[in-house]
């Protein structure tokens, strides 16, 4: 039987580690999967950038996105290759686009989700437009931030409605900081929200199709200990609560890729952060979660060519809000928002074709991150965010962290 080929695209920013991992370990499995009504074998490459034609056809099956959240001329180019050529994408771009951290917290508030109090603020200061002065005078109302404050509590934190990688972000813990804060914000739209304050346990988990990781996270700390490496570290019902609620954030926006940040205290956990569509994926940061991270990706990815799937091109949030809408317990309704999220996702499927095609992936890969390739790809990362006198210190850390992760990933596939 002839085979065919399924083509992956990555489509990248300022990442170094991991697409080398990603294209080095599927050259290295040789997949060629026989399917029954096909064999299927697997190119991967990165995208470039550059003028396109709306009417040319798109060569990619899948593409792993990295950078529509930022870059326009590839974010449009996504959009054209989803409306005209069938192209999977992870993260459905229009929702990257236009849900931002305040779209998220609106949406996730209506399904029950216990986000911590939060107001929208107007800005302190506004860029100049026609007719800007004239709308001001006319409907903006003279406000005070201290009750406001007051009414939430302190400590909160102040930071921009559609913010990331903690850009913005102050910690207040009194009038006089916030005043201060604020004045500082500029032209940026921002939130005040509740801190959960003397909290347990700080998560951050990350889904990738139906995959999630749950991790402890010390944001307190710099980025490269940041991610801890306890394991286990939650009873199961807790984990199976946060596994929960990141498949259905990520499915409620159609996004493939994404990280939740949540705190725990007196058994609640309040979701805090979680329109993340591009989490943190490099070595220097992930360390010894980062050969889940390459893996699960490469496995998503594989199957999502591999079974020509199709990518939703709207959201349908209507089955989530039928939920909401009933007179249940909040624990009853996460578990339905987590079966529509496991069944869009073909969770079962996913999983059966991971048993019966991937462990000569999970072989390379394993063969892979205990290489001197590892070693090479780890000390590249390192060299172009440390000073040169640390390279050798953090290389040499971060890749027996990755050793330890490898050891502990191939004992649990057994």
């Amino acid at each position: 039987m002839p085979a065919v080929t399924r083509n992956i695209g990555l489509s990248l920013g300022a990442d170094i580690c991991w697409p080398l991992a990603f294209e080095q370990i599927l050259a290295d499995s040789k997949l060629r999967l026989d399917l029954g009504r096909e064999v299927v074998e697997f190119a991967c490459e990165r995208v470039g950038l550059g003028p396109f034609a709306l009417e040319k056809g798109c060569k990619y099956d899948v593409v792993v996105d990295r950078l529509t959240h930022w870059f326009t001329l590839q974010r449009e180019w996504i959009k054209k290759g989803i409306l005209m050529d069938d192209l999977y994408v992870y993260n459905n771009p229009w929702t990257v686009q236009s849900y931002e951290k305040h779209s998220s917290y609106c949406a996730m508030m209506a399904l029950g989700m216990p986000v911590p109090k939060t107001v929208m603020l107007p800005q302190k200061n506004y860029k100049e437009q026609d007719d800007l002065q004239f709308t001001l005078e006319s409907y903006a109302r003279m406000f005070e931030l201290d009750p406001i404050a007051d009414g939430l509590g302190y400590p909160s934190f102040l930071k921009p409605y559609d913010g990331g990688g903690w850009r913005g972000v102050s910690k207040i813990d009194d009038v006089e900081g916030l005043r201060s804060a604020y004045d500082e914000s500029g032209q940026d739209l921002m939130h005040l929200q509740s801190a959960v304050h003397d909290f347990d346990v700080f998560v951050r988990a990350v889904g990738i199709g139906p995959q999630v990781r749950v991790m402890k996270y010390d944001p307190s700390q710099p980025l490269h200990s940041r991610y801890r490496v306890d394991r286990d570290f939650l009873p199961k019902e807790d984990e199976q609560l946060i596994i929960d609620t990141t498949l259905t954030i990520n499915t409620f926006f159609g996004w493939d890729f994404n990280s939740c940040e949540m705190l725990s205290k007196d058994g609640v956990y309040y979701p805090i952060d979680f329109a993340n569509p591009c989490p943190d994926s490099q070595v220097n940061s992930i360390h010894y979660h980062w050969p889940w991270y390459v893996l699960s990706n490469l496995k998503w990815a594989l199957f999502n060519a591999a079974t020509n799937r199709q990518m939703r091109k709207t959201v349908d949030f209507e089955a989530f809000y039928e939920i909401a809408k009933k007179d249940l317990p909040y624990a009853e309704k996460l578990k339905a928002y987590a079966k529509i999220a496991r069944d869009r996702l073909s969770t079962n499927e996913f999983e059966t074709f991971d048993k019966k095609h991937f462990a000569p992936l999970e072989e390379a890969a394993f063969a892979w991150f205990r290489s001197e390739r590892c070693v090479a790809a780890i000390r590249l990362k390192v060299t172009n965010v440390f000073p040169e006198h640390e390279v050798d210190e953090f290389a040499g850390k971060f890749h027996a962290l990755v050793l330890q992760s490898v050891d502990d990933l191939a004992a649990s596939c057994k």
